[in-house]
């Protein structure tokens, strides 16, 4: 499995809605929603049901093959997706 791709965030913590846009894992907030409740975002491993569920630094983010690890830092990243 490859190692996720870093996505910094400015606080000790995000809510995984506002991640999966910030990593451009979703168009909007609004895409995030169904991508979450269909079971297709995943967290340590485990299926995420929860928008609202709180990452903090370490966490690993995966969706659709795309896997993100939130990391310390500012909010601006370049993805390769």
């Amino acid at each position: 499995m490859s190692e996720p791709v870093p996505v910094p965030i400015r606080d000790e913590s995000i809510r995984l809605g506002q991640f999966l846009k910030l990593a451009n894992l979703v168009e909007s907030g609004a895409e995030a929603k169904p991508v979450i409740a269909a079971g297709e975002v995943r967290v340590n491993g485990e299926v995420e049901l929860r928008r609202g569920r709180q990452l903090r630094v370490g966490d690993v983010v995966e969706v659709g093959g795309a896997r993100t690890q939130v990391a310390e830092g500012n909010a601006e990243i370049d993805v390769p997706w």
